[in-house]
């Protein structure tokens, strides 16, 4: 790598390493472009470092470790069960190293060269990058943002040793004996119950009038049920006012119904949406159109106003989720190699790792009906399948939103066991065009939990083999 004041000439520069800046940079040079990817920190950005991946980890410790203790109804009796904490975050330490490993190899078999430094635009053609020993200026014709998003700090709970944003919540050495939780959004219900399940006391407080929201009630009415078994108290219409911090733990002020009230934790985990890192690039100075969040403007292929600038993933407008990143990445690197790729979100699934899973793709059934379509819907139970009963995991269901007229296949909804994975088959008949008899007629194997969506179809169409 050449290191001065001459520019290093590229096709496409990368800047983020996430899983849309490096899925970006794969597909670009598999295109044929030479590409660079400038990353400050750690390959596979907050995703894989200190988000979706760790975060699954260590939701998979503390249910593996409540499944220890409670499968009695299946004739299993597990004596003196207990939980090394600091293994456990050490097994979640290894998953993070195995998958950026991975990437950072990807990178390298794709010929994408890493470079590590902050990026800055000098004009739509340069940008230059820093480390704390050296600049560098990288000419390109075309640039790819990728910067992700960082968690919102709120000015009553700076984040401390203490008060702790996502990433200090995984980055725990010791198991919090009480942990309060400010936001009921995916994050804050996944970590609170992935460290219910591993013995702390939560509270999860929650200024709107329901947690988890942009899933239906239905569905979050189960999650809140697995929850409240679990111990953790769950306080909605809430204000948090502040917190005192002391050595050994805090105390968290909070309003509800007019009313101040206490509650002492170990730590207080604050998860009140993220920020754009679009702030420190120098975006503004070479004309790139921001809107008043900081969340850049682009077309259906990514890029900016500014022709030779793209921009993906947490830093535009859309559900911050790495998959929808990831599917951008490959949209505007497609783009920038003349292709007539073009975003269409209307299959793009969301979900939440609670207990039981949340998933749903498409339109709800209220936004099937906002968006003017007349619907049939079918929801079929787990309680009703084989499999589910043999897991002993029959909470929640399927249902399948359908125009009318023809069936075809709007949006679905699945809570249940393995929701996350079960919902790909619906997101590809959504993106198929696929109707409801063609769910209904494909061959599910049995006993799956799979059949459920098969079933789900049929009661859509009024016709249920094992529904009444």
């Amino acid at each position: 790598m050449v290191v001065g004041d001459f520019p290093v000439e590229v096709d496409t520069l990368v800047i983020g390493s996430g899983p849309g800046g490096y899925v970006a940079a794969i597909r670009a040079a598999q295109l044929g472009q030479k590409v660079t990817i400038v990353e400050k920190d750690k390959l596979g950005g907050v995703c894989l470092n200190v988000g979706c991946i760790p975060s699954k980890a260590l939701i998979s410790v503390g249910q593996r470790f409540v499944s220890a203790k409670e499968s009695d109804a299946m004739g299993i009796t597990a004596s003196d069960v207990k939980l090394d904490f600091t293994k456990a975050q050490e097994f979640k330490d290894g998953v993070v190293s195995r998958l950026t490993g991975g990437v950072e190899g990807l990178l390298k078999g794709n010929k994408v060269d890493i470079v590590n430094g902050e990026a800055y635009f000098v004009d739509e053609n340069t940008v230059r990058v820093m480390d704390e020993k050296s600049a560098q200026t990288y000419k390109f014709k075309n640039a790819i943002v990728a910067t992700g998003a960082r968690p919102v700090e709120i000015p009553s709970f700076k984040f401390s040793k203490r008060v702790l944003s996502s990433t200090g919540a995984l980055a725990l050495t010791e198991l919090p004996g009480k942990l309060v939780v400010i936001g009921g959004g995916y994050i804050g219900t996944e970590l609170g119950s992935s460290y219910a399940n591993l013995g702390s006391e939560v509270t999860i407080i929650e200024g709107a009038k329901d947690i988890l929201a942009g899933f239906e009630k239905q569905m979050t009415q189960l999650v809140k049920r697995g929850l409240k078994k679990k111990g953790v108290e769950i306080v909605t219409k809430a204000s948090a006012k502040g917190v005192e911090e002391t050595e050994n733990g805090v105390t968290v002020t909070y309003e509800v119904g007019g009313e101040e009230k206490k509650v002492e934790a170990d730590y207080v985990l604050v998860t009140v949406g993220r920020r754009p890192n679009t702030d420190e690039l120098g975006l503004e100075q070479v004309g790139v159109k921001m809107d008043d969040r900081g969340l850049v403007e682009v077309d259906k292929q990514c890029r900016t106003n500014v022709g030779s600038i793209y921009a993906i993933g947490d830093i535009v407008a859309g559900p911050q989720l790495a998959h929808k990143a990831s599917y951008e990445a490959k949209i505007a690197a497609e783009a920038i190699s003349g292709e007539k790729s073009e975003v269409d979100y209307m299959a793009i699934p969301a979900v939440c790792f609670t207990e039981p899973e949340l998933a749903t793709v498409g339109l709800s059934e209220q936004q099937a009906k906002d968006e003017g379509y007349e619907v049939t819907a079918g929801r079929f139970p787990y309680a009703a399948n084989g499999r589910a009963i043999a897991l002993d995991s029959t909470d929640g269901f399927v249902k399948l939103v359908a125009r009318k007229e023809d069936g075809l296949l709007l949006g679905a909804q699945i809570v249940g066991e393995n929701a996350s994975d079960m919902i790909s088959e619906l997101g590809l008949a959504i993106e198929a065009g696929m109707t409801l008899e063609d769910i209904a007629m494909t061959i599910h194997a049995h006993p799956t939990l799979g059949e459920i969506t098969m079933e789900a179809a049929e009661v859509a169409l009024g016709k249920p083999i094992h529904m009444m």
